[in-house]
């Protein structure tokens, strides 16, 4: 299959990774977008094989790290532990600190409606060079990359925030201090009608929370929520209604009960299961 041309200096990109491909239609490969097949008169190789075999990657190199590094873990707890890590918002995070964006190759529709920036497009792209890495060095090569990505997140796993359910987290959170449940607001619905862009925002007592943006209200309003629950755990001195001390606290208490086996009255609109 034809490749298309890399945007950037990709040498620079390889010392991010700390590889240099042999392979390197495995590199053009990884970065390339699926909308430039639709796009393209001949068929090209987009990234989506290679994110598919990133994320069973990924996933294993993950799980084998947690595994060896929490041994008192029980599989339930190594599990959610896992999906805090190998989400969207994580892997799109990573692929931001890799400056991946600039190098990813898009259609001029997806470059148009800022794909470069799109959660989606670059924690795709981020499976991908996953998966790139292990066919090219092996599962070696893939290793050493992920454990040195992922290492400070590994140590502090519990504190991330549990990606499944944003809304019901948030919520649990904000009504251990009142009574009152966050609101939703729809602020902008952009794009054409194929490919939409929705921005919400959550509220609680008049005060902005977070803003988050996706293709459908449902997934703005979950990337609000967890732009809401980065800052209550990373900037509490902002919000001094919601002390941190006493919601951990209310946490610890409710798994404390659970594990005595008495029924607990889950919050409405809540699913999580207790840490």
């Amino acid at each position: 299959m034809p490749e298309m041309d890399i945007p950037g200096d990709t040498q620079s990109l390889e010392a991010r990774l700390g590889w240099r491909f042999r392979q390197r239609e495995l590199l053009a490969m990884a970065l390339t977008h699926p909308s430039v097949a639709a796009d393209a008169q001949a068929s090209l190789a987009t990234n989506q094989r290679l994110e598919f075999l990133g994320d069973a990657v990924l996933g294993m190199i993950l799980s084998q790290a947690l595994y060896q590094r929490y041994p008192a873990y029980e599989e339930g707890r190594l599990t959610k532990a896992r999906a805090r890590l190998v989400n969207r918002r994580t892997l799109a995070e990573r692929a931001r600190a890799l400056e991946l964006g600039k190098y990813l190759v898009l259609s001029p529709g997806e470059e148009r409606l800022g794909g470069r920036q799109r959660s989606s497009a670059l924690a795709d792209a981020y499976e991908a060079l996953v998966g790139a890495l292990y066919l090219d060095g092996g599962l070696e090569a893939a290793r050493e990359f992920v454990l040195r990505e992922f290492e400070s997140l590994l140590a502090r796993v519990e504190s991330l925030p549990w990606p499944d359910n944003p809304k019901g987290e948030l919520q649990e959170l904000l009504q251990a201090e009142s009574p009152h449940p966050p609101e939703y607001r729809t602020l902008s619905v952009s794009g054409p009608d194929h490919a939409r862009i929705f921005e919400c925002a959550v509220w609680h007592q008049g005060r902005e929370l977070g803003r988050g943006k996706g293709p459908s209200k449902k997934a703005a309003e979950s990337e609000a929520a967890l732009e809401a629950l980065r800052r209550l755990q990373g900037q509490p001195a902002q919000l001094p209604e919601l002390s941190c001390s006493r919601l951990d606290a209310r946490k610890r208490a409710r798994r404390s009960t659970g594990s005595k086996g008495s029924s607990q009255t889950q919050t409405p609109g809540s699913e999580l299961e207790a840490s």
